[in-house]
């Protein structure tokens, strides 16, 4: 199984751009879906972003569509979240996720989760 590490998170303005990071170990990621989560205080975790195995195609929610982009480095077994013009409602502990084969559309699909990294957009 693969263990994921995320980082780059912190606390941003709104308008703002943070980019986050997920560093693989275990495994190599090259046959992984690979995507963002993310969950903010008393609500359920959600979809953000999923990109293939090949990095191919990539799907994002709509909440995030134009703003957000993933993208990977199969070499360095890393995941990338660029986030730009960041919302207050934006704020929420971002988790990276693998699925083995597929693409992680759905938290019930996941094979592996990272511990998450905290974004706060405020002002």
């Amino acid at each position: 199984q693969v263990q994921l590490v995320e980082s780059g998170g912190g606390l941003v303005q709104p308008g703002g751009s943070l980019r986050l990071s997920c560093a693989a170990s275990g495994r190599t990621i090259s046959q992984y879906g690979m995507g963002w989560f993310r969950q903010a205080p008393g609500k359920e975790r959600e979809f953000v972003a999923a990109i293939t195995w090949s990095g191919s195609r990539t799907y994002y929610a709509d909440s995030v569509k134009g703003r957000f982009t993933i993208s990977r480095d199969n070499a360095k077994n890393t995941v990338y979240l660029q986030m730009s013009s960041l919302k207050a409602e934006d704020t929420a502990v971002y988790y990276c996720a693998a699925d083995w084969m597929g693409v992680p559309h759905t938290a019930r699909t996941v094979d592996s989760w990272g511990q998450g990294t905290q974004v706060t957009v405020s002002s």
